[in-house]
């Protein structure tokens, strides 16, 4: 008796067994992956490799010891047939292989999340994340965001910005922009860059 092909076997219809129920209750069910999709993958002989995979909007997914594959447009028992053949030579057993769907986002909503942001936090209106538009300014990025709270130090804003994985610190006074004095700190954002309001201390809060 083999057990850990039989147990393979259990968690395939385990598997089909939820999908179908998911079906049944009106959840998503998958026909072929696609980007926005996050799905189950378990490895029986290794379970190290058991993991939840996001299938991004390239439709690529890496998985350990397999490299990538283009999941977007495979059937779940597909993307078990090239997995399984991606590892066998690195097993001296057969694999047993269970890919599932756990979870679809609407395109739209998928598509909506993966547009370019900034991010505004601090002494604003409403701090959060914002889609970032052609030629965004800083200070067009703070009245996304609702304009200054009121205990914002305006002369003391940064813009931090991640370049090749070390952070830059932009300065920008407020105060000097509002009075023409220096203009140049309303620089345009990039992706990713956050724009931090703090809020002023007790010195500013009597002589600004």
């Amino acid at each position: 008796m083999n057990y850990g092909r039989d147990r393979g076997k259990v968690m395939r219809i385990v598997a089909a067994l939820l999908l179908f129920y998911g079906f049944l209750t009106g959840s998503v069910v998958a026909q072929t992956l696609q980007p926005g999709d996050t799905i189950s993958v378990s490895v029986f002989q290794d379970p190290k490799l058991d993991r939840q995979i996001f299938i991004g909007p390239g439709g690529v997914i890496s998985f350990p010891l397999a490299g990538h594959i283009r999941a977007a447009g495979m059937t779940p028992q597909t993307l078990e047939n090239t997995l399984r053949a991606r590892l066998k030579d690195k097993y001296t057993t057969d694999l047993d292989i269970t890919v599932a769907l756990v979870a679809r986002k609407e395109p739209e909503k998928l598509e909506e999340e993966m547009k370019p942001r900034i991010y505004v936090m601090g002494e604003v209106q409403r701090p959060g994340p914002y889609p970032i538009r052609t030629r965004t300014s800083l200070m067009q990025a703070i009245s996304l965001a609702g304009g200054f709270g009121p205990f914002a130090a305006k002369q003391r804003i940064q813009v931090r910005r991640r370049i090749d994985g070390i952070e830059s610190i932009f300065q920008f006074n407020y105060r000097a922009f509002e009075s023409g004095a220096d203009v140049s700190g309303n620089i345009n954002l990039q992706p990713g860059d956050v724009v931090v309001v703090p809020e002023r201390n007790l010195i500013e809060g009597i002589f600004y």
